[in-house]
C-alpha cells in the first residue's frame, strides 16, 4: 500500500504535533524541577537563617539585677556567668572593680556618691551609669558581653551620721559599649 501525497502531509503534520507536545512536557517537565529545587533552596536558606538567629538570641546575655539591701545581685535566667568586671566613671574615683561573685555591693561606691552629693539637699534619687563586662559559658563556649547600666539609687538624711545611701533599682543603659560611652552616660546622668 503506497502512500499518497496527501497521507504523506498528514503523517508530517501528525509527527510534527507529536514532536510539539513532547516538547512542550519536556519544558514543563523542566520548569517544574526548577521551582522545586529553587523553592527546595528557599525553605534551606530560610531554616537556616531561623537556626542562626535563634543562636544568636540563645547566645545574647540579659543580665538582670535583684536589689536585696546593699547588694545588687547580677545573673542571667539562660547562662551561668563565670566572672564580671565593672568599671565606674572616673569622676567617683573608684577603680575597676572584679568581685568573686556577680554582684554589685554598695560599699564599692556608697561613700564617693556621697561625697559627690555632699552639699545639696539630703534626699536626692539618681542614676549611676556603670560598664559591666560578664564572661559566661554558652554551650561549651565561653563568651563575653558588656553593656552600660544604671544603678539607681537613693540617698537620705539620718538623725545620726549624715546621710545615707540605698539602692532602688538595676536598668540596662545599652548593649555593648566603652569607657567613653560610659564619661558620656554619667556626664548626663551625674548630679547637679
Amino acid at each position: 500500500m503506497t502512500e499518497t501525497a496527501d497521507q504523506a502531509r498528514t503523517r508530517r503534520r501528525w509527527i510534527t504535533l507529536a514532536e510539539v507536545v513532547a516538547v512542550a512536557g519536556v519544558v514543563i517537565a523542566a520548569l517544574t524541577l526548577y521551582l522545586n529545587v529553587s523553592d527546595r533552596r528557599a525553605d534551606q536558606a530560610e531554616r537556616a537563617a531561623t537556626a542562626q538567629k535563634d543562636a544568636a538570641v540563645q547566645a545574647r546575655v540579659e543580665l538582670t539585677g535583684t536589689v536585696d539591701g546593699d547588694t545588687i545581685t547580677l545573673k542571667d535566667p539562660r547562662h551561668d556567668i563565670t566572672d564580671t568586671t565593672i568599671l565606674f566613671p572616673k569622676a567617683l574615683g573608684v577603680g575597676k572593680q572584679a568581685p568573686v561573685e556577680p554582684e554589685i555591693d554598695a560599699s564599692m561606691f556608697n561613700r564617693a556618691l556621697l561625697k559627690l552629693t555632699d552639699g545639696g539637699p539630703d534626699a536626692r534619687t539618681g542614676r549611676l551609669p556603670v560598664l559591666i563586662t560578664t564572661r559566661y559559658w554558652d554551650g561549651d563556649a565561653t563568651r563575653s558581653a558588656r553593656g552600660l547600666y544604671d544603678i539607681v539609687w537613693r540617698t537620705h538624711g539620718r538623725r545620726l551620721f549624715g546621710r545615707a545611701l540605698t539602692l532602688e533599682g538595676f536598668r540596662l543603659r545599652q548593649t555593648g559599649g566603652d569607657a567613653a560611652a560610659l564619661e558620656r552616660a554619667w556626664d548626663a546622668a551625674k548630679p547637679r
